[in-house]
């Protein structure tokens, strides 16, 4: 990586913001009460859920402890077309290493990715397949500029990390994506092809066939994923259509950027995973990462710009969107979206599948394991065919 246009980069929040954040939380008032005395979750998010959190990050939560753990991944900044790219890059020491760009989505970040681009740059069996992973933040996210547009789509930003990868030198790479950034992958790996050769997704709604008879998984997943177009899409509609209103509303707003954030840390992920303490940590990283760097606004664009969700397996459809290099696709039981493999075929070459239980949306931070392991599968079945 010896191109001059690249430049380390280290994270460094000044100990004045992170007081300052802290002085903001302690001087918030919560409204000490849930809406109506029955609200549950019927309402969003419970109550104690959000004072909970609330508690944690006044009280327990350490930001230079997690930005120390951070920093442990060599991070970078370039530009490509007058657009400063944020990205780690955790280079592996084999020579055979397979070039891999993972692009994570909404309300995701680079971090999203942290438990798992040890574990495949540096993989614990000798005989196992090893990445150089690059983890870009996309425009708007972090400390990547902000898209320098209107019009700016999830195609514009495959563009340039298309350029990215090239200029660090790999002129053929793997994809892995979730989220937004499965359609920043599927127009890699339809457009891209000279390049990016191999693609694995965790997230690739696509229609099951006309007339089709459900499964008992497909019929249980098509539940919840009526359930959540039904009732869960208020925030898709907010960023959709008025980003700029709830943007600036958020903007300098702590608790406001943890509750819009972290509802969804909490109603697409397993509920095992909403359990664990680790997920405590996921939900005040990401929204301390979104406060530090201003970029609860501009994230938003990906809604505005982009499809609609009701719209999402329709675009995979068309024959331009058609995944042409191999594909390899895990469908985590409790994503939001979770489609099967006579689905998903159907929009691209699939030639890796695999179902998985544990896990939802965030399959990189919750089901890290599993994920690298369908990584490594896929890349050992087809990398020695497509170079």
């Amino acid at each position: 990586m010896a191109n001059q246009d690249v430049r380390p980069f280290r994270i460094d929040i000044p100990a004045e913001e992170v007081e300052r954040l802290k002085r903001k939380l302690r001087d918030t008032r919560l409204p000490q009460r849930a809406i109506v005395p029955d609200a549950g979750s019927s309402y969003g998010p419970t109550y104690n859920w959000a004072e909970d959190l609330y508690n944690a990050w006044v009280d327990e939560y350490d930001w230079l402890s997690v930005q120390e753990e951070i920093n442990k991944v060599p991070h970078y900044m370039t530009s490509i077309e007058d657009i400063d790219i944020h990205f780690v890059h955790a280079r592996a020491q084999s020579p055979d290493a397979i070039p891999l760009l993972m692009v994570h989505g909404w309300p995701g970040s680079f971090w999203e990715y942290s438990q798992v681009w040890d574990q495949l740059s540096h993989p614990p069996k000798p005989d196992d397949p090893s990445f150089h992973v690059v983890v870009p933040s996309i425009p708007g996210f972090c400390w990547s500029d902000w898209p320098p547009r209107s019009g700016w789509t999830l195609q514009d930003t495959a563009r340039l990390f298309n350029k990215l990868m090239k200029k660090l030198g790999y002129e053929h790479y793997m994809i892995q994506c979730g989220d937004w950034g499965h359609f920043v992958g599927r127009e890699l790996a339809s457009k891209y092809t000279d390049s990016c050769r191999l693609i694995h997704c965790n997230f690739s709604p696509s229609p099951l066939p006309e007339g089709a008879e459900y499964t008992a998984r497909e019929k249980a997943v098509a539940g919840r994923v009526d359930d959540w177009l039904e009732s869960h899409m208020g925030y898709a509609v907010c960023m959709r259509t008025r980003p700029h209103t709830i943007g600036i509303a958020l903007h300098d707003n702590p608790m406001g950027i943890l509750m819009w954030v972290g509802e969804k840390y909490n109603e697409a992920a397993d509920p095992n995973t909403q359990k664990q303490p680790f997920w405590t940590k996921a939900i005040l990283t990401t929204a301390s990462l979104y406060y530090f760097t201003d970029c609860i606004m501009p994230s938003m664009l990906c809604y505005y710009e982009n499809v609609r969700h009701e719209n999402f397996a329709e675009f995979a459809m068309r024959p331009e969107n058609r995944i042409t290099v191999p594909f390899g696709y895990t469908s985590f039981y409790w994503d939001t979206e979770p489609a099967s493999r006579r689905a998903v075929e159907r929009t691209g070459n699939l030639v890796f599948y695999k179902e998985r239980d544990n896990g939802g949306h965030f399959a990189a931070l919750e089901c890290p394991d599993g994920l690298a392991e369908d990584i490594r599968e896929l890349a050992r079945q087809e990398w020695a065919n497509i170079k």
